[in-house]
């Protein structure tokens, strides 16, 4: 009784609010009149809202504002608008909302979501500088990524002349090279612990911008209620569980120099920052592995499973790939991330796949820490900044088949590989993708090493291909099986 009067309250109370306090701003971007409590959610379908966006921007432009419950947010449209907001306003727009479900559980610490401020610089120089003395973009990051592939390639020879499920093997293989420089070791893919992890952080993506998401945004009330979004913070416990047993096992290592890892070299930090108020301590810590290991598993492993749904089912395409593949390399051994420039074809591919896969529709919502204008329109310090790169990615005018998958949007006339300016799947600005190098070497590597060896075949049994993601924090492919022939002349 006391629950359902707090509830009644709590709804009075907001409407109220809204009556009073409802209305935008003036100057600031256009939209759809929103409901009290729920504001313009109704609109917005709950499981995949792109062509909802879509539809807002073809009637308000490509800036317009939508209420989420009773909060105005900015979604950006379009890669004019995009590039104005993320690289021209990028100081203006470093911040990230600190009162939303993805907030309170990092509980704002990491580097992805972390508001900006001196921690949050601090923490993004010291992963950026590790990862480069670790090898990023490095031939010394190679060799980690095709010492991994001996681990995928004998997995797929297993299955040659039948079928596997890619999803888990992708995820497990791009896992385990990011874990080889954060942790400094890796997992067998059979590890039942490892399988949970991965489980885990597939189902932190796909609650953590989902409907149930929206709730603990909008009703607060309901926050402490058995409900689903609960999942998500048990979830990312046990994650930061498995952080702590690893900085534990790190810091009674006698081995500390020259440092082994990203834990090594953080814990050395922490030493060196003693006393002098710094932000580096154990829990950061935590934070900054389970942003990394988060982001360099889901994205990388979606991208692969969509390029092969795709090479699978266009052979044409695929046989290309095999032609450009066998003739770069003739009789060598090992592919180059330096091959790349010889492999245009391929490199469109792959840049195809990664439109397409559209991995990070939404990317990670922005706030302004200051007054800006953008697009025109006056936006007041600490509104809410949603960028729809996923607009950009199938933008009409900026692709030549913006519908399809088509290598060719990434070739001239010439046959030459060139990149769009739509092109923006890692976003851009101040808060660009830490890892865009690491995924770009992975991607070329892993899938020219998997042609070389393997041809990929769609089962006869499967049926028609669905091409409709999975909408998520990270979308991704529907789940589907893999067939695997071996190339007679590998």
């Amino acid at each position: 009784m006391v629950g359902a009067l707090l509830v009644l309250l709590w709804l009075s109370v907001c409407v109220l609010l809204f009556l009073l306090l409802g209305g935008r701003p003036k100057n600031f971007p256009p939209g759809p009149p929103p409901l009290p409590l729920l504001g313009n959610l109704l609109q917005l379908h709950p499981t995949n809202p792109l062509k909802d966006l879509d539809k807002l921007a073809q009637r308000y432009g490509p800036v317009f504002s939508i209420y989420i419950g009773g909060r105005l947010a900015v979604v950006l449209n379009g890669q004019q608008a995009l590039r104005e907001a993320l690289v021209s306003q990028a100081v203006e727009l470093t911040g990230r909302p600190d009162d939303i479900m993805i907030s309170h559980m990092t509980e704002g610490k990491g580097v992805i979501l972390a508001d900006a401020g001196p921690s949050w610089k601090a923490h993004r120089r010291f992963a950026l500088s590790t990862l480069r003395n670790f090898g990023l973009g490095k031939r010394s990051m190679e060799d980690r990524i095709l010492e991994e592939l001996t681990h995928v390639c004998a997995l797929l020879e297993k299955s040659a002349g039948g079928w596997m499920d890619p999803q888990h093997l992708f995820h497990r293989a791009a896992s385990n090279i990011i874990c080889s420089v954060i942790f400094g070791s890796r997992f067998h893919y059979e590890d039942h612990y490892f399988q949970t992890l991965i489980t885990m952080i597939e189902d932190i993506n796909k609650l953590a911008i989902g409907p149930w998401a929206m709730l603990y945004d909008i009703a607060p009330v309901l926050r402490v209620l058995p409900l689903p979004f609960r999942r998500v913070f048990q979830n990312y416990q046990l994650l930061r569980e498995h952080m702590q047993k690893v900085i534990r096992q790190h810091q009674l290592s006698t081995h500390t120099h020259p440092p082994r890892d990203m834990v090594d070299c953080y814990l050395q930090e922490i030493h060196k920052r003693a006393g002098d108020g710094s932000s580096f301590d154990d829990s950061h810590l935590e934070s900054l592995l389970i942003d990394l290991f988060i982001a360099g598993t889901d994205t990388t492993s979606n991208t692969l499973r969509c390029a092969c749904l795709y090479l699978m089912t266009h052979t044409h395409i695929q046989e290309r790939c095999h032609q450009e593949i066998d003739s770069v390399l003739g009789s060598r051994e090992c592919v180059s991330f330096e091959d790349r420039h010889s492999m245009p074809y391929v490199q469109a591919v792959l840049h195809e796949s990664q439109r397409v896969a559209d991995v990070v529709p939404l990317s990670v919502f922005h706030t302004t820490t200051a007054h800006t204008h953008i697009h025109g329109y006056a936006i007041p310090k600490g509104t809410m900044v949603i960028p729809n790169l996923s607009s950009a990615l199938r933008e009409e005018g900026q692709w030549r088949f913006p519908h399809e998958f088509n290598p060719h949007n990434f070739l001239n006339e010439r046959g030459e590989f060139v990149k769009p300016d739509a092109f923006l799947p890692f976003s851009a600005g101040s808060r660009v993708c830490l890892g865009e190098v690491l995924a770009r070497m992975e991607l070329f590597l892993i899938l020219v090493t998997m042609l070389r060896r393997f041809r990929l075949v769609w089962p006869e049994d499967a049926g028609m291909p669905d091409y409709q993601p999975l909408f998520g924090a990270t979308q991704s492919p529907k789940p589907y099986r893999m067939g695997i022939q071996l190339r007679e002349h590998t």
